[in-house]
């Protein structure tokens, strides 16, 4: 697994930053109705529970995929900071315990990750996925609070693989 350095929690808050501009639709349109714009960032947000899940994931091609995706979001962000405001480029501190899926919650994952692709493809939303997706990889694992929602995503997702597969013991 690849830790998170400062630079790659940069770029992942950059990433929801962005998002949360483009989407702000303005108080009193907020005020007057509230869930239809809510509902425009709900493909963000499950792309985003989608990639704190894969850089849970610790082997095979999606955690090779994730950790790949996190080492160039490092780099990127420390390149950024060290370059773009004379920052210096540092390793994050880390969220902490990380609770590993288990094999039916891998399994989930996996079928998570095929709709993910299918879904960032064939979506008028493939855009807004692609950014949660790689959000969530550069959040998932850092000492903020996205990365403390990582736990109960990972447990939610191991439950949810155990009813799914009938493994429940």
């Amino acid at each position: 697994m690849t830790i998170v350095t400062i630079g790659g929690v940069t770029i992942g808050l950059a990433i929801l930053t962005a998002t949360l501009v483009r989407w702000y639709p303005g108080y009193r349109t907020l005020k007057k109705k509230p869930i239809p714009f809510l509902g425009q960032l709900l493909p963000f947000l499950l792309a985003w529970t989608y990639g704190v899940l894969a850089i849970l994931t610790v082997g095979g091609f999606v955690g090779w995929i994730a950790d790949t995706t996190l080492w160039i979001s490092n780099w990127l962000g420390d390149v950024a900071l060290v370059w773009g405001v004379g920052g210096q480029a540092g390793q994050s501190a880390s969220g902490g315990t990380y609770l590993p899926l288990t094999q039916t919650g891998g399994a989930l994952v996996l079928l998570m990750t095929v709709a993910a692709v299918v879904a960032a493809k064939k979506s008028k939303y493939g855009a807004d996925i692609k950014a949660g997706a790689w959000c969530g990889i550069c959040l998932g694992t850092s000492a903020g609070v996205a990365g403390f929602a990582a736990v109960p995503l990972a447990q939610a997702v191991n439950v949810a693989g155990m009813h799914l597969y009938g493994v429940i013991g």
